[in-house]
């Protein structure tokens, strides 16, 4: 007996989103991991505000990967959970001894740049393979990410110039 059999989601179309979403989860592996690396390193005059914000971007962070790791597993597939795989198919490098806010911050906008891109491409292929779940979950991250991208653009643009 498989779930797979039972959400009426063809079994090709299911492992090229399986495929898609593995990569994913790496993605979101090493931004979490390079998240942590920020809190516990930030120095200077942001530190409180971008402590909290570093921390609560990690927390969000494994929220998704748990969801990614399950929608995989939904669809037939097993999680991978070793770093050493991770490190193999992420397109995230990691980043370590990082305590100034602004390289900080510059690194995870391009983070967020580059999990948006491949959510996008997910989405359109979960479309194309009729799993509209895996469509709405990641129509979901992409929903909070840009509003994520916004606030951290402005709040790094600094001065209040006229």
């Amino acid at each position: 007996m498989k779930t797979i059999d039972y959400i009426h989601i063809n079994e090709s179309a299911a492992e090229k989103v399986r495929a898609a979403l593995t990569g994913l989860l790496a993605n979101y592996q090493i931004f979490y991991t390079n998240l942590r690396g920020f809190h516990w390193n930030i120095k200077g005059h942001a530190f409180f505000m971008l402590h909290s914000k570093f921390e609560e971007l990690y927390d969000d962070a494994s929220e998704k990967i748990d969801e990614i790791a399950e929608r995989i597993l939904m669809l037939g597939g097993v999680p991978e959970n070793k770093f050493s795989e991770y490190l193999k198919i992420a397109g995230i490098k990691e980043v370590g001894n990082v305590s100034c806010g602004h390289e900080a911050l510059q690194n995870v906008l391009e983070t967020l740049g580059y999990l948006i891109a491949e959510e996008r491409k997910i989405i359109a292929l979960a479309n194309e393979s009729g799993d509209d779940s895996t469509a709405a979950l990641l129509g979901d991250y992409l929903k909070g990410q840009e509003k994520l991208v916004w606030m951290l653009v402005a709040w790094a643009s600094g001065s209040c110039k006229k």
